[in-house]
């Protein structure tokens, strides 16, 4: 039996029914195999970064620990993404929804079609924000989620009134 690590997914959605996006992802992910303990921030609306002109975001981060290895765990990020339809049209475009594995454990990972942690969850507001409300303790190159976001403020994160799904 694999034992059990923390893990963490960044949501995100500007196209077509955002909340409900960003809903039926966590839904998909609490019935998961090898997901457990999930623990959802509230929502939070940002403005995008980088990219073509679009409309602002939702996000949203979620934490669970789970027996799952980080490939399949980007093949079930990839399936929410898919659900939602999204098309990879254009780099750092609007989206459906965006599913990024932002963390695992403490695991460094390189690859073409993978990188842990993720290589800029901690300089955006936008994922810091919402996972420091949830697992504020998380490690991420040799500091705590709460460090990280201290450095980057919460400027451009607005959380959305009523908007959670914990």
């Amino acid at each position: 039996m694999t034992s059990q690590v923390r893990a963490a997914l960044g949501l995100g959605s500007n196209l077509g029914d955002r909340l409900a996006q960003l809903s039926m992802a966590i839904d998909s992910l609490r019935r998961e195999p090898g997901i457990e303990s999930l623990v959802v921030s509230s929502y939070f609306e940002t403005a995008p970064v980088g990219g073509p002109d679009q409309g602002e975001y939702v996000n949203a981060v979620v934490v669970f620990d789970t027996t799952l290895t980080p490939s399949q765990l980007l093949r079930v990020a990839h399936r929410c993404e898919e659900a939602a339809g999204r098309v990879r049209v254009e780099r750092w475009g609007p989206r459906t929804l965006d599913v990024d594995l932002l963390a695992y454990d403490d695991v460094v990972v390189a690859t073409p079609e993978l990188t842990l942690p993720h290589p800029r969850a901690v300089e955006r507001a936008f994922v810091l924000v919402p996972w420091a409300e949830v697992d504020p303790t998380f490690v991420v190159n040799g500091r705590s989620v709460a460090e990280w976001a201290a450095t980057v403020g919460d400027r451009g994160v607005r959380l959305m009134p009523g908007g959670t799904d914990g």
